[in-house]
């Protein structure tokens, strides 16, 4: 019998599965959207959040195993289709408070709950960046405890080039990079390979790909103690024996020259100093080039993030992005962005504000806070388990 396409299974956007140990089980759980480069969308963020809550409460579960299906990515960022769906219904349906754009509201609330969940997982947790790991990926693989990068991994945050800026704890994350190098990684958008990868803090263990079920075997075969400290340095000690050394990437080679870049006093002399990049560097060049199609509302909102994020708690710095990127979905240049890349792929975006000038920082506060102080914060629970390592 003939299935019509009614018929067919859906796809499941997560594939989950458990691998029988020596002295306990590993849960695997693989995003799998790879015509997406395993874009991150509302369903898959639901469905792995409910699986590690479950692997987290389950004793037989020693550890968790976290990939993504496919040759070529991770995961590529977040599901950009379904915001600018969401926005263009919320616009269409009269806009207003955004958090009446019930697609934001829901995917940054999930997104970032699950996100701080990684951050804190009580059991080892590893995640393979293999190939492209951009914005929401990064989310979802920096608050791994074992955070893997091989030959071909490229970790990105380019949202300037959408209107946006680096969430999912982006800002907490690039503030915390050697040399502030992260306002730079912000501006431009610049990929960094697996050894500036480490170097930034973004991941931990040069593997080469080819020892990924190498390792996984390795896993199985651990007996786990149940204590979480001692596990973690097991795995760590397991990951040490598979790795390899990584040469240094641009961001390192370029290190003093992006230091006094960074050391700006201000984001106009900092963009200024980027616009005066002369190298033959390709890298170097892209990322002045990035920049300088970028929106300058985006290089305003990342840079002020930053400093504030540079303070605050990761719990707080989640609470503070969720109502900054509701206020992208409605007010920024997030869906201009995203028609220009996606949608009408003319790649010439109006940005509004047009100019720095014009993205002050009197422009960009209005961003950072809740609609109605008054209502309780939809993550005002973050923070009850330990906070990872500043």
């Amino acid at each position: 019998m003939n299935m019509s396409l009614q018929d067919a299974p859906a796809i499941a956007p997560v594939l989950f599965e458990e691998r029988a140990g020596v002295h306990g089980r590993i849960g695997i759980a693989t995003l799998n959207a790879p015509g997406t480069l395993n874009g991150l969308s509302l369903a898959m963020a639901h469905a792995l959040d409910a699986q590690l809550q479950h692997w987290a409460a389950d004793p037989a579960v020693a550890a968790v195993w976290l990939q993504g299906a496919g040759e070529k990515a991770f995961c590529a960022g977040g599901d950009l289709h379904g915001l600018y769906r969401g926005m263009r219904q919320w616009r269409e349906a009269g806009g207003g408070d955004p958090r009446d754009n019930r697609h934001a509201a829901a995917f940054f609330e999930t997104e970032y709950r699950l996100d701080y969940r990684i951050h804190t997982y009580p059991k080892p947790l590893l995640c393979w960046g293999h190939g492209i790991v951009m914005g929401g990926g990064i989310g979802l693989m920096a608050g791994a405890s074992h955070r893997v990068v091989s030959e071909r991994s490229r970790l990105a945050f380019p949202e300037i080039t959408v209107g946006l800026y680096p969430d999912v704890g982006g800002s907490w994350l690039l503030a915390r990079v050697p040399a502030r190098a992260g306002l730079f990684l912000a501006l431009t958008g610049a990929p960094l390979n697996a050894g500036d990868a480490i170097h930034a803090d973004l991941a931990d263990h040069y593997v080469p790909e080819v020892r990924r079920a190498a390792v996984l075997d390795a896993l199985a075969a651990v007996a786990w103690s149940g204590d979480a400290a001692r596990d973690r340095e097991t795995v760590s000690a397991l990951l040490q024996a598979q790795a390899e050394p990584v040469p240094a990437g641009p961001l390192q080679q370029h290190a003093a020259r992006i230091a006094s870049i960074c050391a700006a006093a201000s984001l106009e002399e900092l963009v200024a100093r980027i616009e005066a990049i002369d190298a033959d560097d390709g890298w170097l060049q892209i990322a002045r080039k990035t920049l300088a199609v970028g929106s300058p509302g985006s290089a305003r909102l990342g840079y002020e993030l930053q400093a504030r994020a540079a303070t605050l708690s990761l719990a707080d710095t989640f609470r503070l992005e969720y109502w900054t990127s509701l206020h992208c979905a409605a007010h920024g240049d997030f869906a201009e962005g995203i028609r220009a890349l996606l949608i009408d792929k003319d790649r010439s975006p109006h940005w509004n504000p047009a100019t720095l000038a014009q993205a002050s920082a009197a422009w960009a506060e209005p961003f950072f806070h809740a609609p109605d102080p008054a209502q309780p914060h939809p993550l005002a629970d973050l923070g009850a388990t330990a906070e990872p390592r500043a």
